[in-house]
């Protein structure tokens, strides 16, 4: 695969979703969790999908549960979670897992085109974010301690800029 858009994923409504669907869209994709440190940040992720969606941006939810047993509710638990909560309403998908044998292959592409520190492809805990071009190719990684409001700068980038040339460099860490 050489493109985001051409994976599908299951929604947290349990359909099939193809990522053709955000075709030409700039994709913010981020492995979430509702009972980490990192949680918070749902609300930094809808504010970025309020304030840029008119302009392209789709964030995209992926519950996870790898990681210190933090994401250990089902998706109606977590829909309700993220929606009363933090009035989450950008594309939440079913929980994957996003690294080993049984990662979903939408995150173990992710991985392979922006591998973190010291080239290390594994995503080390929740809430990783892949900033993706119009094109469909990975255009940074950013480590969960990079708070949503850090990524504005990124994505106004990839907002405003035409589609990238072919190549994957390693210039964002996780």
């Amino acid at each position: 695969m050489t493109s985001a858009f051409e994976f599908t994923a299951t929604g947290i409504d349990g359909r099939p979703r193809p990522l053709s669907e955000f075709a030409g869209k700039v994709l913010l994709v981020v492995n979430v969790a509702s009972k980490c440190g990192f949680t918070p940040q749902y609300a930094g992720l809808q504010r970025l999908w309020t304030d840029y969606r008119e302009r392209g941006l789709v964030v995209l939810g992926f519950p996870c549960d790898q990681f210190g047993h933090q994401e250990p509710d089902d998706e109606e638990q977590i829909r309700a979670f993220c929606t009363l909560d933090y009035g989450v309403d950008f594309p939440m998908f079913a929980k994957v897992e996003v690294n080993g044998p049984d990662a979903h292959p939408l995150w173990a592409w992710l991985r392979r085109e922006k591998g973190g520190l010291l080239g290390i492809d594994a995503i080390k805990w929740n809430f990783t974010k892949f900033l993706v071009g119009r094109d469909g190719r990975v255009r940074s990684r950013h480590a969960p301690t990079v708070a949503p409001d850090a990524l504005r700068g990124p994505i106004e980038a990839a907002l405003g800029a035409p589609p990238q040339a072919a190549g994957s460099g390693r210039d964002a860490v996780s």
